[in-house]
């Protein structure tokens, strides 16, 4: 039985469903000695903005329970360097890419759509809003319904049908159901989940705060529950919106989780830290398991685990 393991999010196809996750791997460069690029469904870059940033003071990461924190504050080198080197490289290599944008303001969103639209070889942007606006004395844009729907449609409105939106939510919200709502009214064609969970850690030795910026985001395994919560809670109320789901996969099992929860695709991040083969790895695992389960194509695993019947029943139906 042959399986079709391709997927889409919005208007983008790709042809297997795990990607990168943004600020793990740059733009690929690490990783390309470990496995062909293009071998994977796509790479999400590191967020990207319109000037370049030094990022924030170290030490800048620490190692938690079954995850990790990390306070690198988006540094990068800016849009004009990242067109003119990286998007270039990656066209080269063969592989899909989503780019990753953040900003400070809502004008900054739109200035980097405008940046990109019409450059060749990007499948879809990833619009980070889990970042401080500040215009709004430093509200997280993912975590206000207003301030979330703004950058979203200013971003759709630079582009217009150019290219795909991805807008990827934060968790530190108390009803991220309502969120994903506004982006896609907005005008996202889906939505990633979930952004790393705001945390802290103490050195208790020196009895201050470990991390240089104070907080950082709380990644790896730990979190992995409440991602895939977020995937079917969002999946449950908008069906048919593709989601990108990421938070503490590990291995194929862990990536198929989501897919049964209602993602589309599924984003590696931490783990190839320690391993840097863990994509093409966690694909291979993946692919053998949607297999072994019966499904002839990996859409129609996707958000199973919301079927009222039972797994015979289901495999007999497909």
């Amino acid at each position: 039985m042959t399986l079709d393991f391709s997927t889409t999010l919005g208007p983008a196809w790709f042809p297997a469903p795990i990607f990168t996750a943004s600020g793990c791997a740059s733009s690929g460069k690490e990783l390309a000695q470990f496995f062909p690029l293009k071998s994977i469904g796509a790479i999400v870059t590191k967020s990207i903005m319109v000037k370049a940033r030094p990022g924030r003071p170290t030490p800048r990461m620490a190692e938690t329970p079954s995850g990790m924190l990390n306070s690198i504050g988006l540094q990068g080198p800016g849009i004009d360097s990242f067109i003119a080197n990286d998007i270039p490289w990656l066209v080269e290599q063969g592989a899909r890419i989503i780019v990753s944008i953040a900003g400070e303001t809502v004008d900054e969103y739109a200035t980097l759509a405008r940046r990109l639209r019409s450059v060749p070889g990007i499948s879809a942007l990833e619009v980070n809003i889990s970042c401080p606006n500040v215009e709004n004395r430093g509200m997280v844009f993912a975590c206000d319904p207003v301030s979330s729907r703004a950058v979203i449609d200013g971003v759709r409105r630079t582009l217009g049908g150019d290219l795909p939106i991805i807008a990827k939510l934060s968790p530190d919200v108390t009803d991220i159901v309502s969120i994903a709502r506004e982006v896609v009214d907005a005008g996202a064609d889906g939505v990633a989940l979930i952004n790393t969970l705001l945390g802290m850690v103490i050195n208790t030795e020196t009895m201050r705060p470990h991390l240089g910026g104070k907080t950082g985001g709380l990644s790896g395994p730990a979190i992995r529950p409440v991602a895939v919560r977020a995937i079917y809670q969002v999946h449950q109320a908008l069906p048919k919106i593709p989601i990108l789901g990421m938070g503490g996969v590990r291995n194929g099992r862990d990536a198929f989780e989501m897919i049964l929860a209602g993602a589309s695709g599924v984003s590696v991040g931490t783990a190839t830290f320690g391993n840097p083969k863990a994509a093409i790895e966690i694909q291979s695992e993946l692919k053998a398991l949607v297999s072994a389960k019966g499904f002839t194509s990996l859409k129609s695993a996707v958000g199973f685990a919301h079927r009222e019947i039972d797994s015979e029943s289901a495999k007999e139906s497909m």
